[in-house]
């Protein structure tokens, strides 16, 4: 088990293939820096799956957002949209509307969009998944780490650890927002994120 950056980086180092990746992404500008250090490494397919996100208007600008990116690179990166479902978001975080950022609510919506995400790579047999959300300055690689490796254990497929923000990662996504004129939202994507 990967735990730590370095240790990430003499792993995929030591890849004498491309393995395929399905990359979780949460959007376009978290996506960018990500990608251009896995494409190097990996097979990448993109699964966009985020029903947290609110209104379903922002959630389509998003979407958008990402596909444009993923054509500007090139790479053959796949794009592969989940359902958009926020009354399932809004189920699953019934009773912690007035937690604070990053805490229970937010570790509930990231495992659900990474188990969704985790199955999906079991039933197209990738050899890995991981997710773009630990290049947020915002979101704890530690707590995003534990989730992917509790679902590697059960459903039975690799999780590639993530720490994107690490080697300027948010730095670089910005850059390449600005370089892509990538469309850089002002909240997380929840209605609650909108509220703080």
């Amino acid at each position: 088990m990967i735990e730590s950056y370095k240790d990430f980086e003499e792993y995929i180092k030591r890849l004498d293939t491309k393995p395929t990746l399905l990359l979780h992404s949460c959007c376009g500008p978290c996506s960018s820096s990500v990608l251009e250090l896995l494409v190097n490494y990996f097979k990448v397919d993109v699964y966009y799956y985020n029903p947290n996100i609110y209104p379903e208007s922002e959630f389509i600008k998003r979407k958008n957002e990402q596909e444009r990116l993923l054509k500007e690179l090139g790479n053959n990166i796949k794009f592969i949209e989940g359902v958009y479902n926020y009354n399932l978001y809004k189920e699953k975080v019934t009773g912690m509307e007035q937690e604070k950022e990053g805490g229970a609510r937010c570790k509930t919506c990231i495992n659900m969009r990474m188990e969704q995400a985790c199955k999906y790579a079991k039933e197209h047999n990738y050899d890995y998944y991981t997710t773009t959300l630990s290049v947020s300055p915002h979101k704890s690689s530690k707590m995003i780490n534990e989730i992917g490796y509790k679902l590697q254990e059960k459903y039975s497929i690799p999780y590639l650890y993530s720490d994107f923000k690490k080697k300027d990662g948010y730095k670089k996504s910005i850059e390449l927002s600005k370089k892509y004129d990538l469309y850089r939202q002002d909240y997380c994507g929840c209605e609650f994120s909108i509220r703080k």
